[in-house]
């Protein structure tokens, strides 16, 4: 790599643990010794309104610092959580043409902003790791790959389906349902879809995806793979079919090509999927 690189995380969501920076950029420091990455975490990554890392207008405000600061390489959103989608139009409607050659990368609540910022055209949106993940099990291998394809592009840390030619996204179950049919929808035709879930009953999942899987633009994509569905909690009565049923059976409804398993999830092993054609 010939130059340095710049990333800046800014918190869209929830508030970021004050303890995560020095252990990332710790983490960068080993991985490129001779200082050729910078990551500078956003104040406004610390702030606390409620459940969200600083109001509406403060979360605005942070994005765009550095989204349209034309000294950074990079947005990598702080952590997931939930509030992206209150100050999305507002962030969207005040990017500039700094923020278009940037890379955003995030996953899980951060679908909202991806989304919005593919439809439009604005930077490179993808779906991968974010630095919050040090604070998990082996979450140090999760920073290290989103760093790695921030860096050097590395292909390796691709999820397998991401290949020339082939349109591709990634979305959380719950965040995709929520924004199709809003101001933030992408035009997913053609592109194979993965989608993940964390923490959510298999009745949820399963309308979640009836609602996917009859969006008519959902109906015009190349196909879906599904991730991890983890921490899915007990359902008394036993909801009687797995992640992988209610899938293929919303996909065979739909008449969507169901392309199997994706490796993705809301865990380290969450590989990265760059919204479009690779």
């Amino acid at each position: 790599m010939g130059r340095q690189v710049r990333i800046g995380v800014v918190a869209p969501s929830g508030r970021v643990d004050p303890a995560v920076p020095a252990e990332v950029q710790a983490l960068a420091a080993r991985l490129y010794p001779a200082g050729e990455v910078e990551i500078v975490f956003d104040p406004q990554c610390f702030l606390s309104h409620g459940h969200f890392a600083g109001d509406d207008a403060a979360r605005v405000e942070g994005f765009l610092r550095i989204a349209n600061d034309p000294g950074y390489d990079a947005v990598w959103f702080g952590r997931g959580g939930y509030g992206a989608c209150r100050p999305a139009e507002a962030i969207l409607a005040g990017l500039t043409d700094a923020a278009r050659s940037k890379t955003y990368l995030g996953y899980s609540d951060a679908g909202f902003l991806l989304a919005g910022l593919y439809a439009r055209g604005i930077g490179r949106a993808v779906h991968g790791p974010v630095p919050h993940e040090i604070r998990r099990a082996g979450g140090a291998a999760a920073v290290t790959r989103a760093l790695a394809f921030l860096v050097d592009s590395d292909p390796a840390t691709l999820e397998p389906a991401c290949k020339p030619g082939v349109k591709t996204a990634a979305f959380n179950i719950t965040v995709l349902s929520q924004l199709l049919g809003t101001a933030l929808e992408p035009d997913l035709t053609d592109h194979v879809l993965m989608l993940e879930e964390v923490a959510e009953y298999m009745y949820r999942i399963d309308r979640s995806l009836f609602h996917i899987t009859s969006n008519p633009g959902v109906r015009r994509i190349a196909g879906l793979r599904l991730g991890r569905c983890s921490d899915i909690p007990p359902n008394d009565p036993d909801f009687g079919l797995g992640e992988e049923e209610v899938a293929r059976h919303w996909c065979g409804r739909a008449g969507i090509p169901y392309l199997g398993r994706a490796d993705i999830g809301h865990d380290a092993d969450n590989k990265v999927v760059p919204f479009g054609p690779m």
